[in-house]
């Protein structure tokens, strides 16, 4: 059965991408774990480290605000990629920033908006900043392999960690998610973390998301279910073919 991830990670300030300290190198590792364990034990043990949602924000801050957009399709339940749209606002003042992503899990990235950004550019996996000035937004369009298949025929999209750290301390972090599926073929069956002060989940047909406000390391899933699975599998083969 074949197996996809999906990771977004949030800025290093100021750091080259070759910079990677040990710190770095063991969260990497981490997370690698966490992508390729069983969905059953990772969702069990996500958010296990600092983590406290805000029923309320903060006075006087201005937060970063941190937006996606995932569109599934029938053939996004064979191949696994989707498509993603994602901005960021608000994003602090630095002089180098990047936003990065794993390894072999984006393609066709490229930059649809910036403001009060002297440079923006696609490196790879990552997208990196120069000069990001007050009240700064950049968005971006791409390609993810945004879904994992699980044995028992199930599906599950893995998000994170969305953070906002500086040095050893974090900051509040707006994170908002809308998911679109065909409700012909999937449906959904859970969501992590649960709903809550400060993590707001909507669903309606066809479409799930959430709003999260948070200091700490912010994991989700979303584990879909299929129906008709002769149907998916009748497509899956058209899709092969043609």
């Amino acid at each position: 059965m074949r197996s996809y991830g999906f990771l977004l990670c949030l800025p290093l300030l100021g750091l080259p991408a070759w910079a990677e300290s040990p710190a770095v190198k063991a969260e990497r590792e981490a997370l690698e774990a966490w992508f390729e364990s069983d969905t059953a034990e990772s969702s069990a043990q996500i958010n296990e480290g600092k983590l406290d949602f805000l029923a309320i924000s903060p006075a006087g801050e201005v937060i970063h605000h941190h937006q996606n957009k995932i569109k599934i399709t029938a053939e996004s339940l064979k191949e696994g990629w989707a498509q993603l749209e994602q901005c960021h606002d608000n994003l602090d003042q630095a002089a180098a920033m990047q936003i990065t992503f794993r390894d072999g899990y984006i393609r066709d990235m490229r930059v649809t908006e910036h403001r009060n950004i002297e440079k923006a550019w696609v490196d790879g996996s990552s997208l990196q900043l120069t000069k990001v000035g007050l009240d700064a937004r950049i968005c971006l369009q791409a390609q993810t392999r945004a879904l994992r298949t699980q044995d028992n025929g199930s599906y599950v999209l893995l998000n994170g960690p969305y953070m906002r750290k500086f040095l050893d301390g974090y900051y509040p972090m707006r994170v908002s998610m809308q998911i679109e599926y065909p409700p012909d073929l999937l449906q959904v069956a859970t969501i992590t973390p649960n709903a809550q002060a400060g993590f707001e989940v909507q669903q309606q047909r066809g479409s799930v998301g959430f709003n999260a406000l948070f200091e700490g390391e912010l994991r989700t899933s979303v584990q879909f279910l299929p129906l008709k699975p002769n149907k998916i599998s009748h497509l899956s083969t058209e899709l092969h073919t043609n």
